[in-house]
Order: C-alpha cells, then structure tokens, then sequence
C-alpha cells in the first residue's frame, strides 16, 4: 500500500541521513523522497512516499517520533498532493491531438527551442503515470519526474 508521510524537522546537518538510514536499517523502500526548507523558520518539511503493509507503516511513524530532531510527523488526515513531471519531446514528432492532452492533465509547455519541447505536468501521482502513459505516443526523448510534495488542508 502506498502511503505518504511529512516530517518537519529542524533543519540541521545530518537530519537526511539519519532519515534514510532509519529506512534503510529495517530494509523499507522511499519511493520518492523532496525536502525543502519552510520558509522564515528554522525547519525544513521532509515528505516521503513509502509502500508497505499496515504494521511496517506504524513501524516507520514510531520511529520517525523518535528522531531527535522531528518536531512533528503528518501521515494522515486531509491534505493535498502534488508530483511535477518533465517531458521533453522532438520537434520533428506529430503533435497532432498534444493540445487536448495538455489540458485534460493541466500540462503546459514550459519551454521549447528549434530542436526539441519541454511540457511539465503538475498533479497528483496517479494522474501523472497516467499523463506519462498518453506522452508516450509522442516518443519522449527524456522523462523527470519530481518527488511528491503535501500540505495539509
């Protein structure tokens, strides 16, 4: 079961390592790990997508509690995620049908020069792989793909 949890910690040397090992130490995969500071404070909000069953899950909220350093983790209740996606195209491809496309997944093109075009796309995880699935008709030359980022509402 995917699962995505925020950890706000204070912002000092060491606190990612400490965070990863503590995943790595009891052999648990980070799907996709972003970190930023917030802003005008002395932490930075760490969020983390993970996969597991329901045991290994509370097995990483009680461990993530006990990090010196965590001021507070968020793993539920209601709060809005979003992943952005990068895909960079040929210009020489048939882009026929790209319009529609781009607005059914509020894509847009975030740049473009006389070889090739960039379309970023910003959305929830699920629509993103689905987003990916529909640009490979255009043949991408090179896909990245952001870490998921929450807030909570």
């Amino acid at each position: 079961m995917r699962r995505v949890i925020a950890v706000i910690v204070l912002n000092e040397h060491g606190v990612l390592s400490r965070i990863v090992g503590l995943f790595s130490g009891r052999g648990y995969n980070i799907d996709s790990l972003t970190v930023a500071p917030v802003p005008e404070s002395e932490f930075s909000r760490v969020t983390i997508v993970t996969s597991g069953d329901e045991r290994q899950f509370e097995q990483i909220i009680k461990q993530l509690h006990k990090l010196i350093p965590t001021y507070k983790v968020i793993d539920s209740g209601n709060f809005l995620e979003k992943e952005m996606v990068l895909v960079k195209i040929s210009i020489n491809e048939d882009f026929s049908g790209l319009d529609a496309i781009l607005k059914s997944y509020n894509a847009i093109v975030a740049n473009a020069n006389e070889n090739e075009v960039i379309i970023m796309g910003c959305d929830n995880a699920s629509r993103i792989d689905c987003f990916l699935r529909v640009m490979k008709k255009f043949h991408p030359i090179q896909v990245v793909r952001s870490g998921s980022v929450m807030i909570e509402y």
